[in-house]
């Protein structure tokens, strides 16, 4: 079957694809070591993209950013899991996870999206910060970098969008949320922003364009610090709970996975190394405790 996509669907996938190389410049030039290697591959009922992925830098442990153009018909999976009824998709976006060595570095995840099936469109993405230790000046400068983002479209965007994050990044299992949140939105059309399609595309490159310099400010201000064995094992104690939410709760690895996705790439969001000690609970008045105290819904980071 030969698909025509219309140039408005070309120019949203380079805008994101340019995004993608952007992102690898600049975490390349603050990791100071690691590059990232694209895996090139292709999807057989249609589309594929590309993999970044960065190992054994001198901050990331691993870090991926990934590109895809995928689209062809709507599988039945797809249509029982997401109450799709027309019989054709088209799906671009930029997918990002970051695991750092430096257990005080934070891990990072942000994925924007477009997505058409019929005469439907929609933009959906989310970006949160998953410290291993919180650190609630960085929180806070967190918070503020994605609000400053989310005013110049809407000045409604960023509570909405956070508490929209709070509840979405959240381990119910666990009753803890898997980090210090951030924004997520989905399926934002004209009808339900009151937005044009070209604004609502705007303040999403306007989110991926916060990442990088956002992230790898981080980065520098946390790279140095020293560790411990301590460290690193609660280290891989907060991973796991990251393995957990992927698995169990991420529309995106569901979408992946349901729509017959490369699972290389889908699942590049794991992290290298987790562990699950049989029922740990961390010391009182220890920096882990303060952690897990502070992994609450709706906390006011601003």
């Amino acid at each position: 079957m030969v698909i025509l996509f219309n140039m408005e669907k070309k120019l949203i996938a380079e805008r994101f694809k340019a995004l993608q190389n952007s992102i690898c410049l600049q975490v390349e030039k603050e990791d100071g070591k690691g590059t990232f290697q694209s895996d090139i591959w292709t999807r057989t009922e249609g589309g594929g993209g590309d993999t970044k992925i960065l190992t054994n830098g001198l901050v990331l442990e691993k870090g991926g950013v990934l590109f895809s153009e995928v689209y062809g018909p709507v599988s039945d999976k797809m249509k029982s899991s997401f109450d799709f009824q027309n019989e054709e998709f088209y799906a671009t976006g930029v997918s990002i996870v970051m695991h750092p060595s430096n257990p005080f570095v934070p891990i990072i995840h942000m994925n924007i999206r477009y997505f058409e099936t019929g005469t439907s469109w929609w933009f959906g993405g989310g970006i949160d910060l998953t410290p291993i230790y919180i650190d609630e000046k960085e929180a806070k400068y967190f918070h503020q970098k994605l609000k400053d983002t989310c005013d110049k479209t809407d000045f409604h965007f960023y509570s909405k969008f956070k508490d929209w994050a709070d509840n979405y990044f959240f381990l119910p299992h666990r009753n803890e949320t898997r980090g210090i949140g951030g924004i997520f939105f989905d399926r934002l059309t004209t009808k339900n922003t009151g937005k044009t399609k070209e604004e609502i595309f705007d303040f999403v490159i306007g989110i991926g364009e916060t990442f990088a310099p956002v992230y790898t400010q981080i980065m520098n201000t946390k790279k140095n610090i020293p560790y411990s064995e301590k460290n690193k094992e609660w280290q891989g104690i907060r991973r796991s709970r990251y393995v957990e939410f992927n698995l169990l709760y991420d529309k995106g690895t569901k979408f992946g996975l349901e729509s017959d996705g490369r699972v290389e790439s889908i699942l590049m969001s794991m992290p290298p190394l987790a562990q699950w000690p049989y029922n740990y609970k961390p010391a009182e008045n220890s920096l882990e405790r303060k952690t897990l105290d502070l992994l609450v819904k709706n906390k006011a980071w601003i």
